[in-house]
């Protein structure tokens, strides 16, 4: 949501201050002098909060404060008062852009899409419209949808950085590489200051075996977020790609302590332990990174073979087993579920083994007679 908080949030502003602007002149002098606010949306929206309190039934004082929510990422609230607003005024079609926007930021794709329908409806036009309903039909993979609404975007504004970043990443979806390239080179060409679009780039000269290139995008886009662990990444891929293995190593490292999440670095680290027989060290990395993309290749093989390794008999087996599912009628991975479970069960303490409990003697057989049992 980078381009969608940056393109939309400056004419969201725009619009509802125009909207502002069309109230009677009876309520203009208790607007909110924007030029007194210290800084901030939330700031500005605590701002309005007595003007709200003297005029409860102006529509485009709690819409004027939804927008300025909303950039505070207070969307619960931001959705609470454009709800106020539409229910004082259902025509204005700003409003239901900005009830959109809020969906959106929840993720609700389908409410998101209804909601833009009405402010299309209700007379609302803008690039910025069309670029939040085709980042929502991307988001849903609705992909030649997100591509025909990012279009019109273009059609309203051909320099829109916003719809030509979003139409690269509908274009790599479809498997056009070459149009995707071309649309976010000509994103970043427009707007050169978004970390999001380097790293795309970055990314796909890496797949093309391009590391020079990468280098170019990687160090613009590190000097504009340093802590953005998609772009330490491919700054490591690059390094491996040149040959220089160390210090791709770090910048995986760093990328995973900067984000979790990034499964590539994790197999990446794995990979260069793996091949130097530090199964140890290869198992967190090849945990997390199966975790999160079981597929990946040989990634399962690793990490049971790590674990064997290791003397981790049952969770290897439970590895070759997984590999036996996803690969049917290998007699390799069968053959492998039974040396690893016939180790399992060396390792298993004896089950037919039972210790006896230990009791007291017994008495003399002629004393035997009634046993009595104790606790």
């Amino acid at each position: 949501m980078i381009f969608i908080r940056l393109f939309l949030g400056c004419v969201l502003s725009a619009t509802l201050l125009s909207a502002c602007d069309d109230a009677p002149a009876s309520r203009t002098e208790t607007m909110v002098n924007l030029a007194t606010v210290q800084s901030g949306p939330q700031i500005q929206a605590q701002e309005l909060e007595g003007a709200i309190a003297r005029q409860p039934r102006n529509a485009s004082l709690y819409a004027r404060r939804a927008a300025f929510r909303l950039d505070a990422g207070q969307v619960a609230a931001a959705l609470q008062d454009i709800n106020q607003a539409i229910d004082l005024d259902e025509d204005q079609g700003e409003f239901y852009f900005t009830k959109a926007r809020a969906l959106r930021s929840q993720n609700r794709l389908s409410a998101t899409l209804a909601a833009a329908e009405e402010a299309s409806r209700r007379g609302f036009s803008s690039p910025e419209l069309n670029l939040l309903v085709g980042e929502t039909q991307l988001a849903a993979r609705h992909y030649q949808d997100a591509i025909d609404q990012l279009d019109r975007a273009l059609q309203q504004e051909p320099d829109h950085a916003g719809a030509l970043f979003y139409k690269g990443i509908a274009s790599l979806a479809l498997a056009d590489t070459a149009q995707a390239l071309q649309y976010l080179r000509a994103s970043t060409a427009r707007d050169p200051r978004q970390p999001e679009t380097l790293h795309q780039l970055a990314f796909l000269s890496n797949a093309y075996r391009l590391p020079a290139e990468a280098l170019v995008y990687t160090t613009r886009g590190l000097k504009l977020a340093p802590a953005y662990g998609l772009l330490w990444y491919d700054h490591g891929r690059q390094f491996e790609l040149q040959n220089q293995p160390d210090s791709a190593l770090r910048c995986y490292y760093r990328a995973i302590r900067l984000d979790t999440t990034l499964y590539r670095a994790d197999y990446r680290l794995a990979l260069a332990a793996f091949k130097q027989r530090q199964y140890a060290s290869a198992i967190p990395h090849l945990q997390r990174a199966v975790r999160r993309a079981p597929r990946l290749p040989n990634a399962r093989q690793m990490l049971a073979e790590s674990y064997e390794s290791q003397g981790r008999a049952a969770d290897a087996l439970a590895q070759y087993r997984l590999l036996v599912v996803e690969n049917p009628g290998n007699r390799h991975w069968t053959y492998k579920v039974w040396k690893a479970g016939e180790q399992a069960r060396r390792l298993r303490p004896d089950s037919t083994f039972r210790r006896r409990a230990a009791i007291e003697p017994l008495a003399p057989l002629p004393q035997r007679v009634t046993p009595a049992l104790t606790n």
